[in-house]
């Protein structure tokens, strides 16, 4: 494995990753955990995501105008439970798109080992909601004024904990930074509401799903071929 350029490849997944892919996004989180000591397995996944790439080479970015949809920022979120074998550490992910393309998405291990699928997804929305006010603050920079942001979530309990204080008892573990998103729900800046698994766009980017809904996935925020 010495003589595999397994760290040049890697990166330049994630930059076409970070740039104009999320579809890999997933993926390439994976394999880059193992930059330091890297298997046969390690790289016959990472030729495997060559291999997706070269056969998508028409595949890109659609922004499209639709006063229907709306115009402004939509954010989706999702986690998976423990996912990573090596921790048991959870995987966030999150997409935000705008004029129906994606403009920022990430798919990241969770720095610390969720206790419950509803701390995980907490967690994640966190994340998530750290993301929306950033983009909200980018928007006012171009003059756009969009009164508040759309988050998508899949976990129904998840919301109720961004909500409601009386989950506090049973929460007590969680680091108190996660805990800031119940003020930024409380100001109105986001709006945290709830949206079928079939139909949130960030199940990709925290598990390995299906070829049917991973197509799915990639219709919903317009990654299409051009």
């Amino acid at each position: 494995m010495l003589q595999v350029p397994y760290s040049n490849a890697v990166g330049s997944l994630m930059y076409a990753m970070v740039c104009t892919r999320p579809d890999i996004s997933h993926a390439v989180g994976i394999v880059s955990r193992y930059m330091h000591n890297p298997g046969k397995g390690h790289w016959q996944a990472v030729k495997w995501i060559l291999r997706y790439i070269q056969k998508t080479m028409d595949v890109g970015l659609l922004f499209e105008r639709d006063d229907t949809l709306g115009q402004g920022v939509i954010g989706y979120v999702d986690s998976d439970y423990a996912g990573d074998l090596d921790k048991r550490r959870s995987t966030t992910g999150y997409v935000f798109t705008f004029a129906g393309g994606p403009i920022s998405w990430k798919s990241t291990l969770q720095s610390t080992v969720a206790l419950s699928t509803t701390e995980a997804e907490y967690m994640a929305i966190t994340e998530a909601v750290k993301e929306a006010i950033w983009l909200q603050g980018l928007l006012e920079n171009l003059g756009l004024t969009q009164e508040h942001i759309n988050v998508y979530c899949d976990s129904q309990s998840a919301i109720h904990l961004t909500k409601n204080q009386v989950y506090h008892a049973r929460t007590k573990h969680i680091d108190v930074r996660f805990h800031f998103v119940r003020e930024i729900v409380d100001d109105g800046k986001i709006l945290l509401q709830k949206i079928k698994t079939a139909e949130n766009p960030a199940d990709m980017l925290t598990k390995v799903v299906m070829t049917i809904k991973f197509k799915h996935c990639l219709n919903l925020i317009n990654i299409l071929q051009v």
